[in-house]
């Protein structure tokens, strides 16, 4: 089988640029074997394919990859795998702003270490409410399990565990186990030698983020005349807890933020897995134009290397189609 790759999603930049190689490259497959699989499918084996390279992913990327429609944003939601459509409201664009800082997340291990940290919150939370912590590995797992709302579960995150870093010896400790046991039947390769661990913050950022989300989907769906500013709020606070709480900003990016909500967005965030990358904005589509040329003003043309980058850095999206195969007639 003989491929030319080809794109135009910049390297790094918290665009799914690596999760859109790997679905190409299984729906090629498929299509170059005569093999037929469902979207759904498609989406479960290329999760599972990406985490041979090291890094502990979710399933988001690749769902929507192929699950996306025109027109509509989608909530995914896992266990099992399904979609549903978001109504966006009229009167805003989303404007995507790329900080020029690439993270590559296979040859770091900020990435793994938070997967790690949730990992290691969803244990103690566990064996706090008396269930059975060796199979479980994902907060959502406890929500699921204990049959309560994520605002209880904020509670309980507050009642069970501290802000302070937990040791891998208190790890130990807390769980009854060896550090050997630790390293060998939880942690990652690339975490092992990690000595703290930050639960508290970890898990407090994936309940209220994990609560954020369905509120903008009520929002949207409800559709209130202020509906475009409970959004940006929404995407206000998912800032701030991504950049206090899981500690996955940078510099670049908190200035970028500024920048955007300085010259007119209503809401502003990191988007992908953080540490550089790109912010996604909403902005009244009655402003974009000006926001667009301020933007740029303030951030790209200060600095050489993003002035070099420039073109494919700054520009409005919508919603579009997932991954399909063009065949000649």
């Amino acid at each position: 089988m003989n491929c030319l790759l080809d794109g135009t999603i910049p390297p790094s930049s918290g665009l799914s640029s690596s999760s859109a190689l790997v679905c190409c490259a299984g729906l090629v497959t498929l299509r170059a074997n005569g093999k037929t699989l469902s979207k759904m499918e498609l989406a479960e084996i290329c999760t599972k394919s990406e985490r041979y390279i090291g890094t502990e992913g979710g399933g988001m990327d690749q769902s929507i990859s192929f699950l996306a429609e025109e027109g509509t944003a989608k909530l995914i939601e896992f266990s099992p795998l399904r979609a549903t459509d978001v109504r966006l409201p009229s009167g805003a664009a989303f404007v995507i702003a790329n900080s020029c800082v690439e993270m590559n997340k296979a040859a770091t291990s900020h990435y793994n270490i938070r997967v790690m940290e949730c990992r290691l919150a969803t244990k103690l939370l566990s064996k706090s409410k008396g269930l059975d912590w060796k199979t479980m590995l994902r907060l959502h797992d406890v929500q699921t399990k204990l049959g309560v709302s994520l605002e209880e579960m904020l509670t309980i995150v507050e009642e069970v565990l501290h802000p302070e870093p937990y040791s891998t010896e208190e790890i130990c400790k807390c769980l009854g186990i060896s550090l050997e046991e630790l390293r060998s039947q939880i942690l990652s390769q690339n975490t092992q030698d990690v000595s703290t661990f930050k639960l508290y913050q970890r898990a407090k950022h994936v309940y209220s983020e994990a609560a954020r989300v369905l509120e903008f989907k009520k929002i949207c769906n409800k559709a209130p005349a202020n509906a475009v500013q409970l959004l940006g709020e929404l995407m206000n606070q998912s800032y701030i807890s991504c950049r206090e709480m899981y500690e996955c900003s940078c510099p670049e990016l908190d200035r970028l933020v500024d920048i955007c909500l300085q010259f007119g967005a209503i809401g502003s965030r990191l988007t992908g897995a953080g540490w550089g990358g790109c912010t996604v904005s909403m902005v009244p589509t009655d402003k974009l134009n000006t926001f667009i040329k301020n933007v740029r003003k303030a951030y790209y043309q200060t600095d050489v290397q993003r002035l070099a980058l420039e073109n494919n850095s700054l520009f409005a999206t919508k919603p579009g189609r997932g991954a399909l195969v063009f065949v000649e007639a």
